[in-house]
């Protein structure tokens, strides 16, 4: 299992297009991809999951990693982030 702590830097938080992207990143990888904002949590393979957490600019977001391609995918939603949000 991997982990990622990031805190969104975009001054918009997710929104629509990037989370799109992230969406598509993560259903391209055959684990199990959770992101955990405070005391929510929701697969990030679900569009209307991630954008129900409502992070903002500033908030922490928990990001848990399971299975066998768990270190490219890790790697790939880190990138993605700092990149994006």
């Amino acid at each position: 299992m991997k982990e990622i702590k990031y805190t969104i830097t975009d001054p918009i938080g997710i929104h629509a297009r990037p989370a799109g992207l992230l969406v598509k990143q993560a259903k391209s990888f055959a684990s199990k991809i959770t992101v955990m904002k405070g005391d929510k949590s929701t697969e990030m393979k679900k569009l209307l999951g991630l954008m129900q957490l409502g992070a903002k600019q500033g908030d922490e977001l928990s990001i848990r990693i399971e299975g066998e391609d768990e270190e490219a995918a890790a790697a790939a939603i880190e990138a993605f982030l700092k990149a994006n949000l």
